[in-house]
């Protein structure tokens, strides 16, 4: 029986993804100054001729002057979506879009979508090829077969960029990583397995002409359609079906099955039985890759063969093959090459690195979220999506394959450099942060949203549990909350937890602890009652320092400050813990840490080390190896102050204690943040700029980080709160449902404590 993905979401919160913020996924922005009538000048006319010209001289400086060599257009016109069928072009945009920012988030590769009104395969040879001059390779997608065939082959003969149809060929070579190294796990050799294939789309025949190439004989694959055995001599059978036909008097999937070593299937849910599965050779290999629902669950598989090695298409299962794994790092090495094509020589040497890669230790960031037992075996075969080794291994491959097929254009001289600007491509702040993510569905967390009646808490909070992260509890009256979920789309209201502060059964307990607490604080024990009935905040606290959730939520309705006021009411800081708060602003290939921007308005020396300590750590968790800068209006005294001796105090504790980071301060931002600047300091410790801003009070700390969340050009997250007994964060009041899921999930993960 086949199993639901446990990804579920309503359509309107479907919708309301697409729709919120801008329209769509995309946006494009410019990538040199255009604030001055001389930038713009410089960008168009006149100064733009002068490029025109070199190009029209040279084509092959386009590459230099023009964004055409890291620009791949993502093409389809509707025929295959998504397993949706034929629904036409425009309804496939959401999808190219959806591709388009997997390109970016992955590889840094920027890419346009484009989709093509016409079922004409002439016409849309015709069209695409003419695009020839903009992009620098092309992604086809969703075109059904066995037109796709027919075209991707017909524009790799008459175009000089990349041209692939993911669909086919991004299934195969991720399938063929995974039959690598089953067949290393279980002892064969791929010349020797008797592979049978169930499907004969696009999909389905690009991995079996894949792992042909990878050594597996034409002789030993069977291929079934759903018509059955398609063999030699079987009638209405097209070419590129033939082209896989062989002799044998099998004629049924279930013969076909008997004594096969692998079963690769793209095809449909339940499509294999635990019987076909019982007739397979020892150790059996069993790719089940239909989407949503694959031919046959590893559960199924693992009942009646538990020596089999399974993959499916899906997330929730171990070996999961996914063609994230290599569009964005195939095309990144092609672009980077400057290839002609993307030939069977660059598939074959990207499937070999990613299973590769498979096999060597996990990085301890992405076992985490995956699991600690995460290391190569028989339910992990294929990498981690998320690992960031992918960027640097993939590409490498692929572009040294170009360049010994001979269709690479330029070629990588120093491959240690070329892997060290893979690697500065991408934030690894992306990375870690998905690696979190990963790591909370792993061990789902209670988590406290406060203000559930409101909508943006409320979506987040549905998120949070449709998303597996764990089980939120809604804070807010039971109608008020049940009614709004309604009209969001969620079909059980009744399952989720509800607490209601006029009802609930831990109010008694609550105001008892509460009275003891606050007492000696002037209040009488009616008041403490009428603030955990009306108080969603001391509420909401209250129920976390009782343990009924793991973490907690807050700062909708109400200011930081405000909020913090009533947590506190009820909550103490962590034992020699001091509570302050960090922002963290996430660039393409940065990301620096802010602190404290919440809650000391003059911390002292000892106060400002344990900020720097706390914080470095953070970033350590995040990916980052910390460099420390205390920040000031003066760098190493100049000008003179009377504010520089707490800072340089902090400097001195550091110095005494020895923490394990690099550090150094007093220093202002430029000095700090530009590496020009800082190279006129030789003597200064940081080896790079600054990562992790300490700031000198709460008044610069503040301002600096809503600035910066206003006019600045990176992803602000934040405030992130520290130094609590049980975790809490407090999102800003303009936070979106986006915002808060990640706050919780940060809190779930227990990064910040």
């Amino acid at each position: 029986m086949s199993e639901k993905s446990k990804v579920q979401f309503t359509e309107r919160e479907a919708l309301f993804y697409h729709e919120t913020i801008r329209p769509g996924k995309i946006e494009i922005i410019a990538s040199k100054p255009m604030a001055t009538q001389r930038d713009l000048s410089l960008a168009y006319s006149p100064g733009v001729a002068v490029p025109v010209q070199a190009i029209a001289d040279n084509p092959q400086t386009a590459y230099d002057y023009t964004a055409k060599g890291n620009l791949v257009a993502v093409i389809s016109n509707g025929t295959a979506i998504l397993g949706m069928g034929n629904l036409g072009a425009l309804a496939s945009k959401p999808v190219m879009e959806g591709k388009a920012v997997l390109f970016k988030r992955f590889a840094d590769v920027d890419s346009i979508d484009i989709e093509l009104a016409s079922e004409n395969v002439d016409a849309l040879i015709e069209a695409i090829a003419m695009m020839e001059p903009s992009f620098g390779g092309i992604n086809l997608e969703d075109i059904k077969a066995p037109e796709c065939f027919i075209i991707e082959q017909t524009l790799r003969e008459r175009m000089k960029i990349p041209v692939m149809h993911d669909d086919q060929h991004g299934t195969a070579i991720i399938a063929a990583a995974g039959l690598i190294n089953a067949a290393h796990l279980t002892g064969r050799d791929l010349d020797k397995v008797k592979v049978v294939v169930n499907g004969a789309g696009a999909s389905a025949l690009a991995c079996t002409a894949l792992i042909k190439s990878l050594g597996v004989r034409h002789d030993n694959v069977i291929v079934c359609d759903s018509k059955g055995v398609i063999y030699k001599g079987r009638e209405n059978v097209d070419q590129f079906k033939s082209a896989h036909a062989v002799t044998t008097d099998k004629r049924t999937l279930t013969e076909a099955l008997k004594g096969a070593d692998v079963f690769l299937g793209l095809s449909v849910a339940g499509a294999v039985t635990q019987e076909m599965v019982k007739e397979m050779a020892n150790e059996p290999i069993i790719f089940a890759m239909a989407n949503p629902d694959p031919e046959i669950t590893p559960p199924d598989v693992k009942a009646v063969r538990p020596d089999a090695i399974v993959a499916t298409g899906r997330s929730d299962y171990p070996n999961q093959v996914n063609n994230v794994l290599g569009f964005p790092f195939i095309f990144r090495g092609a672009l980077d090459v400057r290839a002609t094509a993307i030939n069977e020589e660059m598939k074959v040497a990207a499937a070999h690195a990613i299973a590769e890669l498979a096999r060597k230790q996990v990085p301890e960031e992405v076992a985490a979220a995956y699991g600690e037992t995460q290391q190569f075996g028989r339910e992990y075969i294929i990498p981690a999506p998320f690992d960031p080794r992918l960027m640097e291994v993939v590409p490498m491959a692929v572009a040294k394959a170009a360049m010994e097929s001979g269709v690479a254009q330029k070629h990588i001289e120093d491959f240690d450099a070329y892997r060290h600007e893979l690697k500065g491509r991408l934030n690894p702040t992306t990375s870690v942060l998905s690696s979190v993510y990963g790591q909370v569905k792993a061990n789902p967390k209670r988590v406290i949203f406060a203000e559930a009646d409101n909508e943006v808490v409320l979506r987040a909070a549905i998120q949070f549990r449709d998303f597996g992260y764990g089980e939120p509890i809604l804070v807010g009256r039971t109608q008020n909350i049940r009614d709004l979920m309604s009209e969001l789309g969620v079909a059980d209201p009744e399952s989720y937890q509800i607490e209601n502060s006029m009802v609930s059964e831990h109010v008694e307990p609550m105001v008892g602890l509460l009275y003891e607490r606050l007492k000696r604080r002037g209040f009488l024990e009616r008041d403490v009652q009428r603030m955990v009935n009306t108080d969603r905040n001391v509420f909401a606290s209250g129920l976390l320092k009782l343990g009924v959730g793991d973490a907690m939520i807050t700062g909708m309705t109400r200011p930081f400050a405000q909020s913090m006021k009533d947590v506190r009411r009820v909550l103490d800081p962590a034992e020699n813990k001091l509570p302050f708060g960090i922002h963290m602003l996430v660039g393409k290939h940065h990301t620096v840490f802010l602190a404290d921007t919440t809650i000391n308005e003059r911390p002292n020396a000892e106060e400002l080390a344990v900020i720097a300590t706390e914080t470095a750590a953070v970033a350590r968790r995040l990916g980052h190896e910390p460099r420390v800068a205390f920040l000031s209006y003066s760098t190493f005294g100049n000008p003179s102050g009377k504010w520089l001796e707490t800072i340089r105090g902090a400097v001195q504790i550091l110095e005494s204690q020895n923490p394990g980071f690099e550090f150094d301060g007093d220093m202002a931002p430029d000095a700090a943040l530009n590496p020009k600047i800082l190279a006129l300091y030789p003597f200064c410790r940081l080896s790079a700029p600054a990562n992790v801003l300490i700031m000198p009070g709460l008044q610069s700390a503040n301002i600096s980080a809503k600035l910066l969340r206003e006019i600045g050009g990176a992803t602000n997250i934040g405030p992130m709160l520290l130094g609590m007994e049980k975790p809490v964060q407090i999102v800003p009041m303009t936070a979106i449902a986006p915002d808060v899921l990640t706050s919780a999930v940060l809190a779930a993960a227990g990064v910040t404590g």
